[in-house]
């Protein structure tokens, strides 16, 4: 057999997916392991969809998507963030943040150039920019709340850094950035004229915090990237969203001619519909993580985790230290012992093994009954 490919071989399989894999098909195990909404999609979204199917439209789109749905984000994004873009040539519909954030790191990337990406972050980042031939350069946060400061972002600066890649609210932490803070670092890459890359798949789902996103305070040098999945719980629809400069694009979309050609198009159908009549859903599902955010952020202080309280997203991101165990070692004997299923934090961060990521979108029973036995465990520890 001939050799296979370096990069490929040299890539961690999925933290995440691991445990997942672990507990699949496994009906005694509470999971609070993968990131996914436990609502259905909004039965008018489905139902939007399965009348397009209906009408026999389940042709290609256009490469760049659907123009109604391109018109609808480029209404919400200048709406809600000032931010101008033409629904024509700067908006792609995607499949999913994950296509997009591939299609940023290969229009971006030359063999060598490097990206930043703070620490904890998606666990898709440094896999993608290392096969795009990039170098990702990390930066640990967890010495500032998890949210990346301004100096920081100034001290891994080199002349082969090409980018910055960051995502508020972060999975794995819950942690968000204020505007103060996302104005400071903007000015850093305005300065040394990087290229910002901004995830906000959450950004919708904030608690105490307003809608915030990168594109209210800069257009050139960044490529935006949002999605359904979370917002409106249609994560196995694969569809999300790039917002970015023209001759930005027109590369872009060349690649993404070649990889995908289209996202499917009911799936664009339901997203105009998400974006038109999805307001009410979507705020309902919000308003149940937060307070599914209170009760798991005050347990686990209860039970002794030194945790900050998430301010977006449904994940919390509590220090394990304390119990003596690395983070796989706990993960995997909470699973085994107590039949809880989390993430060891070394798949955000590789190397620092102090933390696990829960995930609380999942019923409110199940997560008091999920804490109860967390707190069980570590009292054996």
């Amino acid at each position: 057999m001939k050799e296979l490919s370096s990069k490929a071989i040299q890539i961690r399989p999925s933290g995440i997916r691991k445990f997942f894999d672990l507990v699949l098909g496994c009906d005694d195990i509470i999971s609070l392991g993968v990131g996914e909404p436990d609502f259905s999609t909004p039965w008018n979204i489905t139902e939007h969809a399965i009348y397009q199917l209906e009408k026999g439209r389940t042709s290609y789109t256009s490469n760049y998507g659907l123009l109604e749905l391109r018109r609808e984000i480029g209404s919400y994004l200048e709406k809600k963030f000032d931010a101008s873009y033409n629904p024509d040539k700067e908006i792609l519909i995607t499949i999913g943040v994950s296509e997009g954030l591939d299609l940023a790191f290969r229009t971006l990337l030359n063999d060598g150039d490097e990206v930043i990406v703070p620490l904890p972050n998606f666990v898709s980042y440094i896999p993608l920019i290392t096969m795009a031939g990039g170098v990702p350069v990390t930066i640990d946060t967890s010495s500032s709340e998890f949210i990346l400061t301004a100096s920081q972002l100034e001290s891994k600066i080199t002349c082969k850094t090409k980018a910055l890649i960051i995502a508020y609210p972060n999975n794995p932490t819950g942690a968000m950035i204020s505007a103060q803070q996302l104005e400071e670092i903007i000015k850093v890459v305005k300065k040394h004229d990087l290229w910002l890359i901004s995830d906000e798949v959450y950004n919708q789902l904030v608690y105490e915090s307003p809608l915030l996103s990168a594109s209210a305070y800069m257009k050139d040098n960044l490529i935006l990237l949002n999605g359904f999945s979370k917002t409106y719980a249609m994560t196995g629809w694969r569809i999300g969203y790039m917002a970015c400069p023209q001759e930005v694009m027109n590369q872009v979309v060349k690649i993404h001619q070649y990889n995908a050609m289209c996202a499917p198009i009911m799936a664009q159908y339901a997203a105009i519909e998400a974006m038109k009549q999805g307001d009410k859903a979507r705020e309902k599902m919000r308003a149940s993580y937060e307070l599914r955010r209170n009760f798991i952020y005050q347990r686990m202080k209860e039970i002794g985790f030194e945790v900050h309280k998430p301010m977006g997203a449904f994940y919390i991101y509590p220090n394990i230290k304390k119990y003596g165990l690395k983070d796989e070692d706990f993960a995997l004997r909470l699973l085994n012992e107590k039949k809880v299923a989390v993430v060891p934090g070394s798949a955000f961060a590789e190397g620092n093994y102090d933390y696990i990521r829960c995930c609380y979108a999942t019923a409110m029973n199940d997560l008091k009954e999920a804490l109860n036995r967390i707190e069980a465990f570590v009292n054996t520890l």
